[in-house]
């Protein structure tokens, strides 16, 4: 479905801030990029939590993908608490592998194979990409209560605070992108 013909009230493409007290300690301080957002669920990826002891190196001998001088490093993430071992690339449009590519919004795509992988070792793929292991996941209607119960802000995702390296300064800058000063949010929600 293009985003024109998208339903109203879904979120593929924009990005979920974690609120302070949200009341899971996983998702604390979080940014997470909505891949799909559908009635019968949601799955995102966290980009600004990077795995602390693995390289894309140690990742691409542990697949037995041959790597070039010409591959750039790309730092690794942990995109939620669903399926660690399995590998995602969140990355921009120009980059496209036939039925293995998602496009998300038009601005972003994702793709979960390997031939991303080799592609990105080989210095070729994506222009600017994110590589998560793991997602986070929601059943139907799950992340619409969580959002009723004060547990996100929802925001447009921005391709530069998407791929930025500097992943301890995403969450305020996903706040910085809605005007709001992570100071002056509380953990207390309402509805009028």
């Amino acid at each position: 479905m293009s985003a024109d013909q998208q339903e109203p009230g879904f979120l593929d493409g924009k990005l979920l801030v974690a609120m302070p007290g949200m009341g899971d300690s996983r998702f604390d301080h979080t940014v997470i990029f909505i891949c799909a957002h559908s009635p019968e669920g949601a799955m995102g990826l966290v980009i600004n939590k990077p795995a602390p002891d693995l390289k894309f190196k140690d990742l691409l001998d542990q697949l037995d993908i041959p790597g070039t001088g010409s591959a750039r490093e790309l730092r690794v993430h942990l995109g939620g608490p669903v399926e660690h071992g399995r590998g995602f690339v969140l990355h921009t449009p120009e980059y496209h592998v036939d039925q293995s590519t998602m496009d998300i919004d038009g601005l972003f795509g994702m793709t979960a194979t390997l031939e991303v992988l080799r592609d990105i070792a080989g210095g070729e793929g994506p222009e600017r990409s994110l590589l998560a292991l793991g997602y986070a996941g929601w059943g139907p209607g799950q992340l619409e209560s969580e959002l009723q119960a004060n547990g996100w802000l929802t925001c447009d995702a921005d391709l530069d605070l998407v791929f930025n390296d500097d992943d301890d300064e995403k969450w305020q800058a996903a706040l910085a992108l809605l005007g709001v000063d992570p100071r002056m949010l509380s953990a207390e929600g309402g509805t009028a």
